[in-house]
């Protein structure tokens, strides 16, 4: 897991999130699909987020369309994280060192970037056979929050997102925990809905974390459907904000920090969270 030096939280962290209906392995129609629904921003935004492979679908040519690490869509989410003064998240397949993976990217507003490959290919599908798996747990810092990423099928593996508390945390101290959010981008089938919003709410609760979960609609290009439900839901797994039911549309959260503080004091459960080492938590 990486870490750096934290600052201090911004009070509250604006969260817009588009619920996109992906124009399949057509990454120019998705790039301008993105910017024209961010563009309708009715209040600037702190983080920008799109779903799972939002530039081509989630597709059986995945491998043979991925890019090179600072191919066009990079260059794109440059722009918008550029344009919004925000942090752009979203998920595309890149090649490299021989490999394709596919990676979410946090793109901060000076083109700067990091990454996180999605450790748990898909194994009902050809990603598994076409992508390497990512082995590296990630946490990152956006105007003071910690920042959790993960990627649609590692929602159902909560010891890889598990929560991490300080050793010797004592109650009544001001601690912070490992991460305040975690944003998972997605291609979540509508046949399976009630699981993704289940699994958004279960993963926030037990780790007493903010989640925003971005997934698409309509129907892929073989002829899957996708009813969306995207949302942003709160650690006692209360909806903030929601995208339509099986409707294209962007929603906007509001994520409060001292909130999120005085709950974790009140309810101090992470002095009972297992201590097991993250390295042992899960062998790729």
């Amino acid at each position: 897991m990486e870490m750096t030096t934290y600052t201090t939280p911004k009070e509250r962290l604006t969260v817009a999130f588009f619920q996109q209906d992906i124009a399949w392995e057509q990454p120019e129609a998705n790039h301008r699909m993105v910017e024209e629904a961010f563009s309708r921003l009715a209040q600037p935004a702190d983080v920008l987020v799109v779903p799972e492979t939002f530039a081509t679908g989630f597709s059986d040519c995945m491998a043979a369309m991925a890019e090179p690490q600072e191919g066009a869509t990079l260059q794109f989410a440059r722009r918008m994280a550029r344009q919004h003064d925000a942090l752009f998240v979203g998920t595309w397949t890149v090649r490299e060192k021989g490999q394709v993976v596919n990676r979410l990217h946090w793109v901060y507003p000076d083109g700067r970037y990091g990454w996180y490959d999605k450790a748990h290919t898909f194994r009902m599908s050809s990603e598994a056979s076409q992508l390497a798996r990512g082995t590296r747990r990630v946490i990152f810092e956006w105007r003071g929050w910690r920042v959790k990423p993960a990627v649609c099928y590692d929602l159902r593996f909560p010891l890889w997102l598990r929560q991490t508390a300080p050793e010797g945390a004592c109650e009544g101290e001001e601690v912070r925990l490992g991460y305040d959010l975690m944003i998972v981008c997605a291609n979540w089938p509508q046949s399976r809905y009630e699981a993704w919003s289940t699994l958004l709410r279960a993963r926030a609760i037990e780790n007493l974390s903010y989640v925003v979960g971005v997934n698409r609609v309509g129907t892929d290009g073989v002829e899957i459907p996708y009813s969306g439900d995207s949302m942003a839901v709160d650690y006692k797994g209360h909806t903030l904000a929601s995208c339509a039911h099986d409707e294209a549309s962007v929603a906007v959260a509001t994520l409060d920090y001292e909130t999120l503080r005085t709950f974790r004091s009140h309810w101090p459960f992470y002095l009972d969270f297992d201590r097991v080492a993250p390295e042992n938590m899960f062998c790729l």
